[in-house]
């Protein structure tokens, strides 16, 4: 199965989408009547890492798959698929405010880690991009200072977002 094939499987069954969606906030919701201050200890706060990472991931695979479709491919934002492009991020954003209301995110294990995560994926777009629109003669034509800032700038961001990453 190839990327593709699993985008085209998702579009197709986008109620099923939509309800594992729903259901992650609606867990944490539920976990937060359910514990009354216990979580930041275990197994609360694995749970409501656990959560967080099955909104998350998706979400971001979510954002990144559409600024590449927007910034590489230069598809029209009249294309998007509203279930698959913005309800992942709508549910994230629940999840993050129904389980920040129980437990400081902080206290959550690898919760650090995804955060990481994120700004090296943002950082590794944002490379690609500049790489894709400057093509290799325009790196000529700047001035070497330019060139040299974007460059470090670029790897301070990385760098930054890979210690997150590890640790």
């Amino acid at each position: 199965m190839t990327l593709n094939d699993f985008y085209a499987f998702a579009a197709s069954h986008h109620s099923q989408v939509v309800f594992y969606f729903a259901l992650v906030p609606f867990a944490a919701l539920l976990a937060g009547f359910m514990e009354r201050r216990e979580g930041h200890l275990p197994p609360w706060n694995y749970l409501y890492s656990a959560m967080l990472y099955l909104v998350a991931i998706p979400a971001v695979f979510s954002v990144g798959l559409t600024a590449y479709r927007w910034l590489f491919e230069r598809s029209s934002i009249m294309e998007a698929d509203l279930v698959l492009q913005i309800v992942p991020v709508i549910s994230l954003i629940l999840t993050v405010l129904f389980i920040r209301r129980q437990v400081s995110l902080r206290a959550l294990p690898g919760f650090g880690r995804l955060s990481g995560l994120v700004l090296l994926i943002a950082a590794g777009l944002i490379l690609l991009w500049g790489i894709d629109r400057t093509r290799i003669i325009l790196f000529s034509q700047l001035p070497m200072q330019y060139l040299v800032a974007v460059f470090l700038l670029l790897l301070i961001v990385l760098r930054y977002g890979f210690k997150r990453v590890v640790g």
